[in-house]
């Protein structure tokens, strides 16, 4: 499955839409994560714990785009954007979407 971030994919001609597609992962704090980021933060550098944790919803959240494209018979996805929302305190959903196309 293709998935870029613009409106075509080079060297490819769209033929079809085929709609809009989404992935979403709602994660929460890690009560031991926040104690690391914690102390990080009092002597500076990056916080690995919530780098590694985005990575991982980002990574959920196109992989369920992609199941729902795929669904639709699609070979590729473009306009890929991001949104994130907080659902409550302490934790937040992580939106993956964009366009399910076919391609010639």
């Amino acid at each position: 499955m293709i998935v870029v971030t613009t409106e075509t994919v080079p060297g490819r001609q769209v033929v079809e839409a085929l709609g809009v597609v989404r992935g979403s992962t709602i994660r929460a704090k890690h009560l031991g994560k926040d104690i690391m980021a914690g102390l990080r933060g009092i002597v500076g550098g990056e916080v690995k714990e919530y780098t590694e944790m985005l990575t991982e919803t980002r990574n959920e959240s196109v992989q369920r785009m992609k199941q729902e494209a795929r669904a639709l018979g699609a070979d590729a996805v473009v306009n890929l954007r991001f949104s994130t929302s907080q659902v409550m305190a302490g934790a937040a959903e992580l939106l993956a979407y964009g366009t399910a196309v076919r391609l010639e």
